[in-house]
């Protein structure tokens, strides 16, 4: 059973490399278009936000499946969305920009969508520094509080997309809806659970923290 999981383990890693492969053989092959360097840059963006989607996805499967063994892949589909907004955030310093730094930055200051896409990076990076069990075990509570701005980073990373856009915007709209389902998901499930501790509460003590109040 446990050769069973560490080959499936092993399948998800290897499937998760196969856009970055991808793109090299597009790149190698001459598949990327006229505008190669904005083609790559785009390529690896939008990877790194289907990983993040399937990461948010993780939760709601593993509530309706019963299957614990789902946290562990969603950190690893969460560790695939940092390494592939690294390689977006690479891609567009040293291909786009050549690393330069005067031009990075008036690009900053004049594009909105990219203070956007840097809140979303900025929490990816703390989030995929902070996956492992020894920074889970250091931060103690303040873990699962610094991972749940996962959800504000999807924010961000969507109006970053949107903005950046132009023409057919069905893709985004596709990724915007997912977002709301999953985010709806998590609603409703902290709903229930709200409503159950409430109803767990014994009714004596409930009078009593009433009457103190």
């Amino acid at each position: 059973m446990a050769m069973q999981i560490n080959n499936l383990r092993s399948l998800t890693i290897a499937v998760c490399f196969i856009p970055l492969l991808w793109v090299f053989f597009d790149i190698a092959f001459d598949n990327l278009g006229p505008n190669q360097m904005q083609a790559l840059h785009i390529r690896l963006g939008d990877w790194a936000l289907r990983f993040l989607w399937i990461t948010l996805a993780i939760t709601p499967v593993q509530t309706v499946t019963k299957w614990r063994g789902m946290t562990d892949y969603r950190q690893l589909f969460g560790l695939f969305a940092f390494f592939y907004a690294s390689l977006h955030v690479l891609a567009y310093l040293a291909v786009d920009q050549v690393f330069a730094w005067r031009i990075i930055g008036i690009d900053i200051l004049e594009s909105s969508y990219i203070w956007f896409g840097l809140i979303a990076y900025i929490i990816i990076f703390s989030l995929g520094i902070t996956s492992s069990k020894a920074a889970k075990k250091s931060l103690g509570k303040s873990w699962k509080k610094l991972h749940r701005f996962i959800y504000i980073a999807a924010g961000a990373a969507m109006i970053h997309y949107f903005w950046q856009l132009k023409g057919n915007l069905a893709e985004p709209l596709f990724y915007l809806l997912i977002i709301f389902m999953l985010l709806g998901f998590r609603a409703v499930i902290w709903f229930k659970n709200k409503q159950l501790s409430q109803m767990m509460i014994p009714k004596g003590r409930a009078s009593i923290d009433t009457e103190a109040d």
